[in-house]
This record gives structure tokens, C-alpha cells and sequence, in this order.
């Protein structure tokens, strides 16, 4: 068990197989392996594959398990003995916490789940686990599941059955809709459906008539997905955890991996061994720090300062891959005005960060290429998130490192399927694959649907509100608190649908439960009852539901890793208890709303072993497949998907590509953008923008997707910039039926295909013919051949620039880093910039230390699933905070002791002081994932009887303040004040 006991830096680092796994289940020390067979042969960097195969131990995974210091859960045996074995079977899936998408096998008994297997043949994982990957079979009995639905009569949860669940919520809805509108509703989705569950349910939502509605990304990664996507084309991670192999140095800033994605590390490590350079900027000497070549300390919330530093030394000593810029960039120049002004001197009285430091990680970047970037939630949780990601691709860009093995941006993302849900699911600015709320977009989804427009316009209020963003999750609150005139529609929000996401990973918590009273309805649909359970308990006596769903272990269907690459995970075991699929109960609703029939027209329906409805996934992925050319989750057929689960051994674990076998020339998990029908055999994209392969071999380039030009500048690529092989090897727009008539390839098109792809582009030719012609005939790219944009005109900076957090210990900076204007209707609501900054200019001399959040390895987002884990909860029993020796000496606090820690908001957490340097004199950091703790008190009682998690504690968030970022909504998270005093 690794302690959490303050110590220094020094004495805080964790060895190597530790950093992987914090279950001692799964640490591999390198010690005990190399002393074993196989020593001799064993290359400085072999993976855990290659070295199983050599040292003979690779027989099963069972074999493989009693070499190990400790035994998986259960007895182990191998795999092919297992299957031979009457009534056992082995399922193959993945892990359901963190976005790097490790495999599971699961060994099921006569329907019963009795072990997990390593699947060491997984190029992602190689057969590892962090400890909460080696703990997931307490999923197949749970005892702290949300078993039946209930609900709140007289302050306690009572179960109902499931026909009264459905019956009264359906027609509370109906009522609420009939009363004041669709925009009255507010859906809640969630980043651990799979795609096929997170896409419906976004149809689902629609059908009701709102675009109220939104999923755990908003809170994570919302403005990387913008500030990326308006960089050069596509809003996710370049790269791949794999590809990092290849990389000579890399920079972590605002990423903690080493808990927050201890799998990636792997990677991370070879790379390391083979000569990579690793820097780390955080506010924390965190686990990652402790694997760093360079450290360096950073006030939260100036990372544009930071990174305009590293830009000052890498343009004065020219170290600028001038040849990239000019061929592949457009609008460096106004950056390096911007960048100049932020001489060392400046850099240092903002960041904290000596001028040595800053052009040292410079130096390593620029002299030690393909150099990559890492990224979390670190930079996304700020008022100025968006911009932070949009310097960091401005990093890469002026290096040249985008589109390049070893180099990208590689962005971790939170949840297993946050990357999916994001991508296909229920954003309240999208319909699905980012096409936006346009009257075309919802014409092209409709002919997918095969629904008539005209009848889905008629479920909304009106054609206004269809086309409207819908309130974000990071704001529902004010959705209902606020003054009606105030809000950008009808009515305000009276009823909540909590479908899959934790409360307590949201801000102003003290402000929720205010919201939460005063709503009409509040249901809750979850394998677990979730924070939500107990803070609507709390406040109100009636009106809130709680409905089961099942986990991805008991359901199958496909999740998206970070690195875009999407996995089938088979169905384990039955539904627990009585819970249902999400899918499922998305039906249901349908019914009692009557639009089942419009919701599932494309979709077989099968009756599951209780005789109810349920949609079958493959059909559901199969009609995605039909839809979303945008971002090619086109080619992704079930089938093929299936095939690469179960030849996952074929895939190289540097390059992810298959050295034979049926899968022969793809990439694992068919990253996207897999562009044309399943059939057209694209073999997924590993690395964006390569223009050193052909399209058809995964390569491509910068996304035409702002114009052909920018106050009469070509916002095209130079000539010799395209992909390998195409026949335009200039830059050249996106592709549309015009175009491929002008340039003669339009007879390339077959005559099935010439009748859909007539007056349509390459995101809505639903034959995939204009896809198929551009780039498996004349190789080039359907989205067209443009520069990355250094200048974004459409966002409120263009230029990244700093500014001063919310709340911010520097009063001094606030008036020459202001925030911008407030504005009055902004994603519906009034939102406060400049005005409350002004307001709470000096509040550091009440709150005089920074309040910054994180992740622990050992829990998963809001934590009431992994907390409720007997495995996990035994490694890490209490909320803590760390705070460094001179804060808790003024304070009078010691190691071990209770403290409060009290921010402007009025909240105040009750949680033991871990005294450390990990963390800097005026800064303490405190882990997200607890809640059932409310200002010092145990909220047991408000729980579900039997159905509360095992480790409980007080929320940071009931004490984070308010701040929004300008183009998202992202919440403030990381960067607020507070001030610590004994309990």
C-alpha cells in the first residue's frame, strides 16, 4: 500500500513498478522479473509482451500470474485451460475508470464473475493494471450498487418497482414539458456509456425537444475540444500513449499521469530508458514530478505565461522550425508580438518560475525532437482554458512537432468513454460528431434518423431553441436559480435528470443543494445512488428518484481511449440486481413519451431474460456508422471492432499497426477519423496531420475547415505540404460535389453513389462515395489542405493571453491582467467576468492560499463507485489535504490533525492536514473524489440504506468559487482562494 504520509519530495518517489500499480496485485518490480529466466536476453527497454514471450512464461495468463509477488484476485489459471472448463467462460473487456482503455479478461462460472485475467496481449496495457483496473470484478457483485429504484418519501429512500418508477417520472416530465416547455428539463448524460448509449441518448434528448443537456466533459476537457479543434481541425489527442515511445522529450504540465493514468506510464518509461527527457510543471511535487528530469514549481493558473516564455527564448535563439511555419501555419507572426512582450523578468513575477528553469525546459524541447506535450485538466479547469491549450498547439506548432511520430499533443482524458461521449454523445452544442445545431445538420441526422424534420422541429419550442446551445452542466444551477428574465429561454429549469455523472464534480456545491431544493423533479439514474442521493436528501423531503442502471460489464458495446481508439467490451455477466441497461431504459422513457418507434426506426429491438425492450447495440453503432463522416466514426463496423479484440496480439505496440493476421495494415481500435463505410477498409488514423504517410495509410494534414482566406492571406497549405501520394500537392478547400465535378473525378462516383452525393459535401454524402473517390483514388484529404491557425479570430482572444484568475493572490496583477467583460446571455445565462474579479480584487487578505484539486490513483472522477470498493477504499480511508509545513505551523496545525478549509463561498471542509512539501508555502491541494461529508458532518443518513460508499468525505468542490471560462463554460476549479485553520 502506498502511504500518503507527509514527506519530503524526496523520500514522497515511488518506484518504478509502484508508479504502475498501486495494488501490490499487480506491481511487476523489476527486480524480482530480471532476476528470473530470460535475464540475459532481455533488451534495456523490452515491453511486458515481448519479455513473456522470451522468458517462456507467455503459455496464459494464469501461468504469468504466479510469477507475480502476489496472486490476481481469485486462483489463476490460463486461459485456454480456463475455456475448456463446463460453464466458464472468458469475456473480454475494458476497464471502466481512466481514458487509457485497458483490456480486461473476465472469467465467468455458470454466469457468476469469479476472477479477472491479465490480457497481456493488449498493445495498450500489456497486460498491467493500476489499482483500480485490478479491483474492477467488485463490479459483478457490488454490494453497494443502487439495487431497485426508489424514492424519497418523508426524507428517506423507500424501493418502488420498476412499472411506478417509469409511470411517475414519465408523467412528471410529460407534465413539466406540457407546463412550461422542453427547455424546463435539463439531462445530465455520462462519460461512462459507451458510445452507442452516449449517442443515443443525445437522439433521446433531442426527441424531447431540448438541447438542455450535456455529460462530464464540459468539466474536463470542453475547452481543449475547442481550443484545439479551431487550431487545426479535430479537438482531441494527436498522438497516442503508445507513440510516446518514440518521443525524445516530453513535457507534462497540468497532467499528474502517474495517478491520474498510472498505465500510461509504461509507455512514458520506455520512452524514458531509451533517452527521453521529462519535464513536469505543476503547483505539486507529484508522482509524475518524481520520475522528472525537471521539475519546476508554477503558481496555479499562469501557464500562458509560462509557455509565452519558453516561445521567448525558442524565437530569440531561433530554434523555430521555420520551414514548418511557413508552409503549415498561418498567423505566427501576431503570437510573436504577444510572445516578446513576455521578456524573463516578467515570466518569473508571474509564474514563480526562474528565467533558467524556463529556458532550460525550452532547450530540452527544441534540441530534443519529436518532443510532445501532455496535458489534463491542470490547464482545462481555468477561466483562460481554452487559450492555455491553444498555446500549448502553438508550443508544438513553432517546433514543428505536430504530425509527427513522437511529437503531438497528447491530451489524457478522463473517463473510459469521455473521448466518445464527447465525440457521438449529448453535448448541448452538438448533434453528434461536432456537427453543430444548424437547420442542414439537423436535416442530414434526420435523413441518418430516418425521421422527418419537420416532425423533429415540432418537439421543440422552436426552430430558435432547436438551433440554440443548450445550457451547459457547469451552469444548471443557474438555470434554476436565476432570475428568469435573466435567462436566454422560456422557462426556468424545473426538473433534473442525473443520468450516469457525480454532483460533486461540479462547482458551488452550497449553491447546488440550493438548486436541488427547488426543483420540481430530480432523478437519478446510476449504478450507484451517488452523491446526488444524499445531497437532494438533505435539502428536501419528496420528488427525487432513484432508477438502476448496470455497469459496461453488464451490457456490451464500444468505448473511445484517449487516443481515439475504439474497443468492444463483451458483456460479462447479466444486469445485477435490478438494474437495466442505459439503453434500455432509454426505450422505455420512449414509450411513455411515444416516440419509441422514431427513436429506434434503423434499430432491432430484442426482449432481454425479464422480457423487457432492449435496442441492440451493434445496430446502434451501425447507424452511427452511417452518420458521422465528420470525424470518421464511419468505418468502425462492430464487426471489425470484435476482430480486433480477439487478435489483439497481431498490433505493435510502438506503431499499434497489424503485422498480419486478419487485421492486416490497421491500427488497434481503429482510431478515428476512419473514414468511408466499413467496407472502404480505412485503417484508422495513429497520429493526426501526417502528411509522411498516405491517406489510406492513416496520413493526413491541417483541416480546411475556417476558409480559404483571412483579410486576403491564403489560409491554405504551401505547395509540397500535402500527404504522401495525393494528387493535389498543393493546399485545396474541402470537398464537396462541385468541387469533384470541377477537378473530373465526379464519374469516379458510381451511379448509387452520385444520386446521395449529389449537393452534398464529405460530411454529408451519406453513400461515403466523395470520401472513397478523394482518398482511396486520388489520395488526397476529404476535409481539404489548410494551415493550422496560430490567430483564432472567432474567439474572444484571439491570441492567447493571460489573465488573472477569478480569485487570485495577486492583487497587484489583477489590473494589468484583467478578466474580460462580463456578458449577459452566454450559453443562456448571465455570466460574471471583470465585475466579480473587481469586486473580490483584495479577498487574499481574508483567504491568503491557493486552493487547487486533483486525482488520486487509488479513485475515479466523483469517486462514489471506486469509494464504495472495498480494495480501493482500504488504500486510502479518509479526505485529506495537503498543505505545506509553514502554512500548517501558522495555522497551529499538525500531521494527522482535522482542519477546516474555509474559501469565500462560505464552505468550509473538515478533512485531515497532510503536512508536506509537495506542495508550496501558500498553496494546498486537495483530491476531488469525495463527497458524503457536508461541513463537517456525516451525510449516512441521507444515503440509501445499504447503498452508501464505504470511505466518505467532504467535496472540494462544496468549496470552489465561481469563474467560467469564455468560449465553454469550463468551471474554475484549480486556481481559487481559502484559508486553513484546526478543527
Amino acid at each position: 500500500m502506498l502511504t500518503r504520509k507527509g514527506k519530503s519530495p524526496a523520500q514522497a518517489k515511488p518506484e518504478a513498478g509502484v508508479i504502475l500499480a498501486a495494488n501490490p496485485a499487480l506491481t511487476v518490480p523489476q527486480g524480482d522479473f530480471l532476476r528470473g529466466a530470460g535475464q540475459g536476453v532481455l533488451a534495456a527497454t523490452m515491453d511486458r509482451r515481448t519479455f513473456l514471450k522470451r522468458s517462456g512464461l507467455a503459455a496464459g495468463g494464469g501461468v504469468v500470474a504466479s510469477q507475480l509477488p502476489y496472486n490476481m484476485i481469485g486462483s489463476a489459471e490460463a486461459a485456454d485451460a480456463v475455456k475448456e472448463k463446463t460453464g466458464v467462460e472468458v469475456k473480454r473487456t475494458v476497464c471502466t475508470h481512466c481514458s487509457v482503455g485497458c483490456a480486461v479478461d473476465a472469467v465467468v462460472e455458470n454466469g457468476v464473475w469469479v476472477r479477472q485475467e491479465p490480457v497481456f496481449d493488449s498493445p495498450i496495457n500489456l497486460g498491467a493494471h493500476c489499482a483500480k483496473g485490478a479491483s474492477v470484478r467488485e463490479h459483478g457483485h457490488g454490494e453497494h450498487r443502487l439495487k431497485y429504484p426508489m424514492k424519497l418519501v418523508d426524507g428517506k429512500y423507500r424501493k418502488i418497482s420498476w412499472e411506478q418508477a417509469l409511470n411517475e417520472v414519465s408523467e412528471k416530465l410529460l407534465a413539466i414539458r406540457k407546463e412550461s416547455g422542453p427547455d424546463a428539463t435539463y439531462w445530465v448524460g455520462s462519460s461512462k456509456q459507451s458510445n452507442e448509449q452516449a449517442y443515443l441518448m443525445r437522439k433521446f434528448v433531442s426527441f424531447f425537444g431540448t438541447n438542455n443537456m450535456d455529460h462530464q466533459a464540459r468539466v474536463c476537457h470542453s475547452t481543449t475540444v475547442a481550443g484545439v479543434a479551431n487550431t487545426w481541425g479535430y479537438g482531441a489527442m494527436t498522438n497516442s500513449y503508445n507513440d510516446m515511445q518514440n518521443s525524445k522529450a516530453a513535457l507534462y504540465i497540468g497532467s499528474n499521469a502517474a495517478e491520474a493514468h498510472p498505465v500510461s506510464m509504461l509507455h512514458l518509461l520506455h520512452a524514458k530508458e531509451n533517452g527521453c527527457k521529462i519535464a513536469v510543471v505543476d503547483p505539486r511535487f507529484t508522482r509524475t514530478a518524481a520520475k522528472a528530469d525537471v521539475f519546476s514549481r508554477i503558481r496555479s493558473g499562469t501557464d500562458i505565461p509560462f509557455i509565452w516564455g519558453m516561445l521567448y527564448h525558442i524565437f530569440k535563439n531561433g530554434w523555430e522550425d521555420k520551414d514548418y511555419l511557413k508552409a503549415r501555419v498561418h498567423g505566427i507572426d501576431k503570437v510573436k508580438e504577444e510572445v516578446m512582450k513576455w521578456t524573463p523578468d516578467k515570466v518569473q513575477d508571474v509564474t514563480g518560475i526562474p528565467e533558467a528553469e524556463v529556458l532550460k525546459i525550452a532547450e530540452m524541447l527544441a534540441k530534443n525532437k519529436p518532443s510532445t506535450v501532455v496535458w489534463c485538466m491542470g490547464q482545462t479547469q481555468h477561466t483562460v482554458g481554452n487559450a492555455n491549450v491553444r498555446a500549448m498547439c502553438i508550443l508544438q506548432l513553432v517546433l514543428g512537432n505536430v504530425g509527427v511520430s513522437g511529437g503531438g499533443t497528447n491530451i489524457f482524458r478522463g473517463h473510459d468513454n469521455v473521448q466518445g461521449a464527447t465525440d457521438v454523445g449529448p453535448n448541448p452544442d452538438s448533434l453528434p460528431g461536432y456537427y453543430g445545431l444548424a437547420a442542414g445538420s439537423w436535416k442530414h441526422w434526420c435523413a441518418v434518423w430516418g425521421v422527418d424534420y419537420e416532425w423533429v422541429k415540432s418537439q421543440f419550442a422552436s426552430q430558435g431553441m432547436m438551433e440554440k446551445s443548450g445550457i451547459t452542466v457547469s451552469r444548471w444551477i443557474d438555470g434554476v436559480l436565476e432570475a428568469n428574465e435573466n435567462i436566454d429561454q422560456d422557462s426556468n429549469i424545473r426538473a433534473v435528470v442525473y443520468w450516469g455523472m457525480a454532483p460533486n464534480s461540479q462547482t458551488r456545491g452550497l449553491e447546488m443543494v440550493e438548486a436541488m431544493k427547488k426543483l420540481d423533479l430530480l432523478v437519478v439514474i446510476d449504478p450507484y445512488p451517488s452523491a446526488t442521493a444524499a445531497m437532494s436528501a438533505m435539502m428536501r423531503k419528496d420528488g427525487v428518484y432513484l432508477l438502476p442502471a448496470c455497469t459496461q460489464f453488464e451490457t456490451s458495446g464500444s468505448r473511445t481511449a484517449s487516443n481515439r481508439s475504439l474497443q468492444w467490451g463483451e458483456k460479462v455477466i447479466e444486469p445485477l440486481f435490478e438494474s437495466k441497461p442505459d439503453h434500455t431504459i432509454m426505450y422505455a422513457f420512449a414509450k411513455k413519451f411515444g416516440f419509441e418507434k422514431e427513436l429506434c426506426k434503423n434499430i432491432a429491438i430484442a426482449k432481454d431474460k425479464q422480457g423487457w425492450d432492449e435496442p441492440v447495440i451493434e445496430d446502434i453503432l451501425r447507424e452511427i456508422n452511417k452518420g458521422c463522416w465528420t470525424i470518421g466514426y464511419t468505418g468502425q463496423s462492430p464487426e471489425r471492432l470484435k476482430l480486433h479484440m480477439q487478435n489483439m496480439h497481431t498490433f505493435d505496440v510502438k506503431t499499434l499497426r497489424a503485422n498480419g493476421g486478419p487485421c492486416d495494415g490497421e491500427y488497434f481500435g481503429l482510431p478515428w477519423p476512419c473514414y468511408g463505410t466499413p467496407e472502404m477498409k480505412h485503417p484508422g488514423t495513429p497520429n493526426l496531420y501526417d502528411t509522411s504517410k498516405h491517406v489510406m495509410e492513416g496520413g493526413g494534414n491541417f483541416r480546411a475547415n475556417f476558409g480559404v482566406e483571412k483579410d486576403g492571406v491564403s489560409l491554405l497549405a504551401e505547395d509540397g505540404s500535402a500527404s504522401k501520394g495525393a494528387d493535389l500537392q498543393m493546399g485545396y478547400p474541402e470537398f464537396d460535389h462541385v468541387l469533384l465535378k470541377k477537378l473530373g473525378w465526379w464519374d469516379d462516383l458510381t451511379d448509387d453513389e452520385k444520386k446521395l452525393a449529389e449537393g452534398k459535401n464529405w460530411k454529408t454524402d451519406r453513400s461515403g462515395g466523395i470520401q472513397r473517390v478523394v482518398m482511396k483514388v486520388h489520395g488526397c484529404h476529404p476535409f481539404g489542405n489548410a494551415k493550422a491557425r496560430a490567430v483564432v479570430w472567432n474567439f474572444p482572444d484571439p491570441v492567447p493571453v493571460h489573465r488573472e484568475p477569478m480569485y487570485s493572490p495577486r492583487p497587484d496583477l489583477v489590473e494589468k491582467y484583467p478578466q474580460p467583460a462580463d456578458k449577459k446571455a452566454f450559453w443562456r445565462l448571465p455570466t460574471l467576468y471583470k465585475s466579480l474579479q473587481d469586486k473580490v480584487k483584495d479577498i487574499s487578505k481574508d483567504f491568503p492560499i491557493v486552493m487547487t484539486s486533483g486525482r488520486l490513483v487509488e479513485y475515479e472522477g466523483g469517486g462514489e463507485e471506486t469509494r464504495s470498493n472495498p480494495w480501493l477504499a482500504e488504500l486510502q480511508q479518509e479526505m485529506f489535504a495537503e498543505v505545506n509545513p509553514k502554512d500548517a505551523n501558522n495555522a497551529g496545525v499538525r500531521n494527522g490533525d482535522y482542519m477546516w478549509v474555509e474559501t469565500p463561498s462560505k464552505g468550509r471542509m473538515k478533512l485531515r492536514a497532510q503536512v508536506t512539501e509537495r506542495v508550496a508555502p501558500g498553496t494546498v491541494f486537495l483530491p476531488f473524489h469525495f463527497s458524503g461529508w457536508w461541513q463537517g458532518k456525516d451525510m449516512l443518513e441521507y444515503y440509501p440504506e445499504g447503498a452508501a460508499p464505504i470511505v466518505r468525505g467532504e467535496s472540494v468542490n462544496q468549496g470552489t468559487t465561481y469563474g467560467y471560462e469564455s468560449v465553454t463554460m469550463m468551471q474554475e476549479t484549480k486556481t481559487t482562494l481559502c484559508r486553513v485553520v484546526k478543527a
